[in-house]
């Protein structure tokens, strides 16, 4: 079982770099005052973990937001990803700089493939690969790779990827890519922990909520912490970021993890990494 401490605890990645395993997500969130307010409140809070991509389009409110905040460069662990149609390895390395420039940051702390698009990964991966070796990436990593990809991916290149960023929450739990990830050492990390909101409509999680006088979605991160998968919930709202960062003065049973992954039905909220086309 993973030692889970506080907001700013972290999991170690195999190649020796610690990653907050607590972040904030800023998908759909504007590229101005929104992405800005909740990057300052997650940071005001004690989250030191930011995750952001190209395709999100706020890349340079989420730099403006780091510079402006009372938190050095070095404490905050950042986060982006190339986009599908930036795959491919010279145009990898282009869109790695236009990222960087658009944060206004000299290196990531990670950087992800954003989805295995066929025939162009392998050669995306090694641009990733160079971009580490050259030290402008503190380490490297995938999002929506299923075993399979993964599998390909650990057999054409020399590094195996540090993380694995997959959509995952109490309907989605694919435990065997889960365990296929810890056997590689790659850290598993969850994308729409709250299915998209859809969570709050359920009531499976309303006894649980009762019994350790917490909020579903409190009780939701707990579960993913405790499996030792990084969670970085996404909000742009300032009580739903303190909210979500109130996780570590309980600890839930393992009887109820294992309820939580019982309710798993394979269902996804986002698109399947199998059948994409974008």
């Amino acid at each position: 079982m993973e030692t889970i401490t506080d907001i700013k605890g972290t999991f170690r990645l195999h190649n020796g770099i610690d990653m907050p395993y607590f972040g904030l997500g800023v998908y759909l969130s504007d590229n101005d005052r929104e992405v800005v307010n909740a990057i300052q409140w997650a940071l005001d809070t004690g989250y030191r973990h930011i995750d952001t991509a190209s395709i999100y389009k706020n890349e340079e409110g989420v730099g403006k937001a780091i510079r402006q905040s009372n938190v050095s460069r070095e404490e905050i662990f950042v986060v982006s990803k190339v986009w599908n149609s930036d795959q491919g390895y010279e145009s990898t390395l282009k869109a790695f700089d236009k990222s960087l420039e658009r944060l206004q940051l000299d290196y990531l702390d990670l950087y992800l493939i954003h989805w295995p698009v066929e025939g162009k990964y392998i050669e995306t991966w090694k641009a990733l690969e160079k971009l580490y070796k050259d030290g402008r990436i503190k380490a490297i990593g995938v999002s929506n790779f299923m075993q399979h990809h993964l599998e390909d991916l650990i057999e054409n290149s020399e590094i195996i990827p540090m993380v694995n960023q997959m959509e995952f929450h109490p309907y989605l739990v694919q435990q065997d890519l889960i365990d296929f990830c810890n056997k590689h050492k790659i850290r598993y990390e969850a994308w729409s922990p709250m299915m998209q909101g859809k969570i709050f409509k359920l009531s499976i999680l309303d006894n649980l909520a009762k019994k350790y006088n917490k909020t579903v979605a409190q009780i939701v991160l707990r579960w993913n912490l405790q499996k030792g998968v990084i969670t970085i919930p996404k909000s742009a709202k300032k009580e739903r970021i303190i909210s979500n960062a109130d996780l570590f003065n309980f600890e839930l049973s393992q009887e109820d993890v294992t309820y939580i992954d019982s309710l798993d039905r394979n269902q996804r909220t986002g698109p399947d990494p199998d059948n994409f086309n974008f």
